[in-house]
């Protein structure tokens, strides 16, 4: 298929998404898909003007494009925000938002970056290149224009927020900076717990062969990654971390760069934890909305489609008139860390991540027998006779236990569709689960499950995938969260731990439901080390067991 093809099919499925009720209540859908085609379409307002000729020449010789809006009248000097394109995108991506900048009194650029849109050169990958873009586009923008070099900010989704955030790293003008759908470790974007993240990385590198001017080494590095090429790792890794906002937390730390953050509980891209972990050690201005959906899609379909809450935007443009023109509001006042509990139609406020008030309560595996399923006990696992016993399961395919249909079924969270499976009718033979006694009360999960497991593999490769589940009397169960781990090399037969975080989620179970974990050897969302059939045991005994904590607050 033929780029132009592929545009053209593009704008026409976006545009074919969106009833057209009214030219006005489209336009912003109209605008975004005419940007794909590199088509400006300028929302227009006697607030401001608008220039789509802008093309700025970095040191090394290549012309980034841009655009810009100045407020009218402006007298003096006005504060300005830079916005970053994500991935595929380019400098169309924030005309709506834009122009709600400008009408506030933002001056506001937005540019492509290198690789993308009709900017020249190869696609940096948030890179030392595109960090240096970063800060000429400032210079450009300060040199042109009435621009208060007190009060600059730079923004962006995906892509564009993590070039936003090394960038105030390495660039103290930078006052405040909103980062949406953002990455705080690369590498474990890409490959966290020794897992590649197919489904995404896959879907990436597509768009940049058919939207960008995509390095080499992008395809190159993925390559190494998803085939598991262990000797080539370390160099992966080095390019990774240097790509890493959580790599530069120092540095924003001492330029005291305010720092807005939002992420979806399903950005199986970008999973949320590696930024909290991120968030967590800035001793900056910060605050993060934690909320429903998939990579990018609270931030897009409010403003494209009207679906949901405008919560994002509507916090980005409180968050840059507190820290570049000192105003007081909602935002200012709020609790800097809002978690969205799943399914539910509010948000709760917290102090800090891990959330203070969320105790941990720790549940001990208990072993399957012919008569019960594996059991989720308060107190460890202590066989007769000092015994032991194992439960085997195999990785021939899948089970019912699924993150289900990557992207899609994460977006309908967003929609208040949660991902569903009935644990009474999964395979015993390919997958294992453990379950509480009925809640007595209501168990309000908020932040990162964690998983250890003893087991014995029988292969030089495996994979577990651990879920975790609320589930009604009749068996039928919502999915809360997930995590994976994948082992390139084990040793067959020989006992060892496997230990890992699910992802952040906040989540209430209710009362007379039960937790559940279950387990398999597969997911959708991951690359298999290997699609040769084994087995792997779990190993029960008294010296060394398995356990789920959960971070849960207290309920009277």
């Amino acid at each position: 298929m033929s780029k132009r093809l592929l545009k053209l099919l593009v704008l026409h499925l976006t545009l074919s998404l969106f009833p057209l009720h009214s030219f006005a209540s489209i336009q912003p859908l109209f605008q975004f898909a005419a940007g794909l085609l590199n088509i400006g379409k300028f929302p227009e307002s006697e607030r401001y003007t608008t220039d789509d000729d802008i093309v700025i020449l970095t040191n090394d010789g290549i012309e980034l494009t841009a655009n810009i809006f100045v407020p009218t009248p402006l007298t003096g000097s006005a504060p300005a925000v830079v916005f970053i394109n994500s991935w595929g995108l380019n400098e169309y991506q924030y005309l709506q938002q834009a122009a709600v900048l400008a009408e506030r009194g933002y001056i506001v650029l937005s540019y492509s970056t290198r690789g993308f849109g009709k900017s020249t050169g190869q696609i940096d990958t948030a890179g030392p290149k595109d960090i240096a873009d970063y800060s000429q586009v400032i210079d450009f923008l300060l040199n042109n224009y009435p621009v208060n070099p007190n009060a600059v900010g730079t923004a962006g989704v995906s892509y564009g927020s993590g070039i936003s955030l090394m960038g105030a790293a390495h660039d103290e003008r930078v006052k405040a900076v909103a980062a949406m759908s953002s990455w705080g470790s690369l590498l474990d974007a890409l490959y966290g717990n020794q897992t590649p993240r197919l489904a995404w990385a896959e879907i990436l590198t597509l768009m940049a062969d058919l939207r960008g001017n995509p390095d080499p080494v992008i395809a190159k590095n993925w390559d190494i990654i998803k085939n598991q090429k262990l000797d080539q790792l370390p160099d992966v890794i080095e390019w990774a971390n240097e790509r890493s906002p959580i790599s530069y937390v120092e540095q924003l730390n001492q330029n005291n760069t305010a720092v807005y953050l939002a992420k979806t509980y399903g950005d199986n891209l970008f999973q949320a934890n590696s930024l909290l972990d991120m968030y967590s050690q800035l001793s900056t201005p910060k605050y993060i909305d934690l909320l429903t959906g998939t990579h990018a899609t609270a931030e897009l379909l409010p403003p494209l489609l009207g679906i949901g809450e405008d919560r994002i935007w509507n916090n980005v443009y409180q968050w840059f008139d507190i820290h570049l023109k000192g105003e007081s509001n909602e935002l200012s006042q709020a609790s800097p860390v809002q978690m969205k509990v799943k399914f539910e139609d509010r948000y709760e406020g917290f102090d800090g991540f891990p959330i203070k008030e969320a105790l941990t309560q720790k549940y001990y595996l208990h072993p399957r027998s012919a008569f019960d399923n594996g059991d989720l006990e308060a107190y460890p696992y202590k066989p007769p006779f000092r015994m032991s016993k194992d439960n085997t399961i195999n990785s021939w395919t899948g089970t019912l236990f699924s993150t289900q249909i990557p992207v899609l079924s994460q977006l309908l969270e967003q929609l208040e569709v949660p991902v569903v499976t009935n644990i009474y009718a999964a395979s015993d033979f390919r997958g294992i689960y453990f379950n509480t006694d009925r809640l007595q009360k209501v168990m309000k999960i908020r932040g990162n499950p964690f998983v250890n497991l003893v087991v014995q593999p029988h292969y030089d490769k495996v994979q577990l995938v651990g879920y975790l589940y609320d589930m009604d009397s009749l068996g039928n169960a919502r999915l809360i969260t997930h995590g994976v781990s994948t082992l390139p090399q084990a040793e067959p037969g020989q006992t060892i731990e496997i230990s890992f975080e699910l992802v952040t989620t906040a989540y209430d179970v209710p009362e007379g439901h039960r937790v559940v974990l279950a387990i398999d050897t597969m997911d959708p969302q991951y690359k298999r080390p290997t699609s040769d059939n084994y087995f792997i045991d779990f190993e029960f005994s008294r010296q060394k067991q398995s356990t789920l904590t959960i971070p849960a607050l207290q309920v009277n």
